[in-house]
């Protein structure tokens, strides 16, 4: 996310049969809706559900013999959960199990609207929420949302946009598939406590007919970790050269986990109205570098501080992070919204 004014800174699993049991779970794109005044991206599909080798739970045999059918096993997740360096932990709490509630479910008829709605009305939240997200709401048997990661989009001292990078795991009684999308979660902080007022899923598009070479390049490289809603925003042809190139630069170097490019960032420097560089292809944000995520307190800071650098090296003009590094021109900037990632903006 590009800079702003001051204050843009940035259950119970149970595996028996092939049961999974949570207290709360979900994540993806789809259609398209209309924002309030600084808006995100329009929601849309964000990656094709794509098969997987299942992995089927044992089988038992009854006093007859007669065997029953056999479930493929849901992945056991591990719930999310926030960084206790984060600067507001409870905003993206709020924001990742509402997600979760919308797209896991384990009985059979949990993958519908009305099921999802009540799973979001349990958590205190607004119903209506379920509906946003209609990617999650498959009519799978079984499905489980993964949380790769939850960033700042913005926040601000009542109002926040939490970024919530992710996938579905979706079980049938013979198959294993897997979506996955980043959805821009805000909410309000309201009495204290924060929540969530509108969902917006990523919209990253159709796969170009054809693709660049420095395009493939950054798909194929095992040292760039792209999620499902950020791989998708390169098929689609639609991000620019200088993020490509400064990807495969950066990544002769270090291993590069990354959270957004385009699709699934708000529209708008968060409580702004200038335009961010991410809806327009041109910058990309790291949440993980070499293994270490940015927010945590335990990874170097001398490991942050040199990736800055290397991404302004690389050709970035606007290096975000949460350490301000001196320049002789303004490079570089820090604020709350980035103290949990590295963000690089490119002009062209």
């Amino acid at each position: 996310m590009s800079p702003g004014s001051q204050t843009d800174r940035r259950g119970f699993l149970a595996t028996g049969a092939g049961f999974i049991f949570l207290s709360a779970v979900g994540c993806t794109p789809t259609a398209a809706k209309s924002q309030p005044s600084s808006p995100g991206p329009a929601a849309g599909t964000g990656t094709r559900a794509r098969s997987v080798t299942p992995t089927a739970s044992p089988s038992t045999t009854n006093p007859t013999r007669t065997r029953s059918p056999v479930r493929v096993a849901l992945p056991t997740i591990t719930p999310w959960q926030p960084n206790a360096s984060d600067v507001e932990p409870a905003a993206k709490l709020r924001a990742v199990r509402v997600i979760e509630a919308i797209g896991s479910w384990a009985a059979v008829k949990g993958g519908g609207v009305a099921a999802a709605a009540s799973r979001v009305s349990a958590l205190g939240e607004t119903s209506s929420l379920a509906r946003e997200v209609p990617l999650f709401l498959d009519g799978a048997s079984r499905a489980v949302v993964e949380v790769i990661d939850a960033q700042y989009g913005g926040i601000l001292a009542d109002a926040a946009s939490v970024l919530v990078v992710c996938r579905q795991w979706r079980a049938g009684d013979k198959s294993l598939t897997q979506v996955g999308t980043t959805v821009d979660v805000r909410l309000r902080r309201v009495g204290g406590t924060w929540h969530v007022t509108a969902l917006y899923p990523a919209h990253p598009g159709r796969p170009a007919a054809t693709l660049s070479a420095l395009a493939k390049r950054v798909l194929e490289n095992s040292q760039i970790e792209l999620p499902p809603a950020s791989a998708a925003d390169v098929r689609s042809g639609q991000v620019h050269d200088s993020v490509l190139n400064a990807l495969t630069v950066l990544a002769k170097q270090y291993r590069i986990g990354v959270s957004v490019v385009r699709s699934g960032h708000p529209t708008y420097v968060f409580g702004t109205t200038r335009l961010s560089d991410h809806p327009r292809g041109r910058a990309f944000d790291t949440w993980r570098i070499d293994g270490h995520a940015v927010v945590d307190g335990a990874t170097p800071k001398s490991l942050v501080v040199e990736y800055m650098k290397a991404a302004a090296a690389a050709g970035s003009y606007n290096v975000g992070g949460p350490y301000l590094l001196s320049s002789s021109g303004s490079q570089f900037f820090s604020d709350a919204t980035h103290h949990d990632h590295v963000h690089a903006g490119f002009l062209s």
